[in-house]
């Protein structure tokens, strides 16, 4: 089964008096890298962050992953304090900074308490973040499964166009087989054509062990029936590997190259204007297949 490695996958869970939001996005990227914002959920959920990757890394092995953490919390009123020496240095240096600059204003306690650090949100310190920690998993999961079943339908719909290319391929290889044994005849009949008229000017002849022996040599310089018979192994090796219950898209990308190489020799070898319209025909659609592969985790 393919997985896509970008995806979205959202959801809630509820505490007791708490509610966490979880979102997690992936991007398509060489090597497995997180990314956690808690936002202004404070803090202490920052050490939360070895175990959301250890949550995240039982799902997704490959990829940017980017989980984006929001709380919100219901305060009850004696959960807020004010600070009073902090309100009171604000004070101070805005009194400072006014009659330096000789402004002549009254400074409005109401802006003052917008400041941070003036007012304290008592959230009941570690142990009460700790409790919390259940409820962020839960979030956590569920978005990671709606992540992943978004993932498993672009893969599903991966897997068929990669499939369908295979096809093709397949289909231009047979067309190459069968041309291949006509193109040393093809030669030969050209290289007899133009030496005769060459010949006959100078009124001399040549022997046909001569012209076998040369199209002979040819025969063998421009045969790919190795090339064909790797190329064909290739493809089956890719269908196997999409078929695989794990998706594996390092190997996939392996197998593109090899079967692009596969592809070049063919066209450099074969020495035919037929076959090398096919070679074009198959390295596009290889081509097309490794750029998805960059997608596939």
């Amino acid at each position: 089964m393919l997985l896509s490695m970008t995806g979205h996958g959202e959801a809630q869970s509820h505490g007791d008096g708490v509610t966490f939001t979880v979102e997690v996005r992936t991007l398509n990227s060489r090597y497995f890298k997180l990314v956690v914002r808690t936002g202004d959920a404070g803090e202490g959920y920052q050490a939360w962050e070895p175990r959301i990757e250890t949550v995240v890394r039982q799902r997704v092995r490959r990829g940017t992953v980017q989980v984006t953490v929001q709380v919100d919390r219901e305060v009850a009123p004696d959960q807020y304090q004010l600070n009073t020496a902090v309100l009171a240095q604000y004070r101070r240096q805005l009194e400072e900074l006014c009659d330096r600059l000789h402004i002549v204003e009254s400074i409005r306690m109401e802006s003052l308490l917008s400041l941070p650090g003036v007012v304290d949100e008592h959230m009941g310190g570690a142990a009460a973040i700790e409790e919390e920690w259940p409820v962020l998993e839960s979030a956590l999961q569920q978005a990671l499964a709606n992540l992943d079943a978004m993932r498993q339908e672009e893969g599903g719909a991966m897997a068929a166009d990669l499939t369908g290319n295979c096809q093709l391929i397949r289909a231009g290889l047979d067309r190459i087989t069968e041309r291949a044994p006509l193109v040393a005849e093809a030669y030969r009949t050209r290289l007899t054509e133009r030496l005769n008229k060459l010949l006959h000017e100078f009124g001399s002849h040549i022997e046909p062990a001569d012209v076998v022996r040369e199209v002979g040599t040819f025969a063998e310089r421009s045969d790919i029936s190795e090339e064909l018979v790797r190329l064909r192994s290739h493809l089956d090796q890719f269908r196997g590997v999409v078929a695989l219950p794990e998706s594996s898209g390092r190997k996939l990308d392996f197998l593109t190259q090899e079967m692009f190489r596969e592809a070049n020799t063919i066209g450099s070898k074969a020495n035919d204007a037929e076959i090398a319209g096919h070679v074009v025909e198959i390295k596009s659609l290889i081509e097309r297949m490794r750029e998805m592969i960059q997608n596939i985790e």
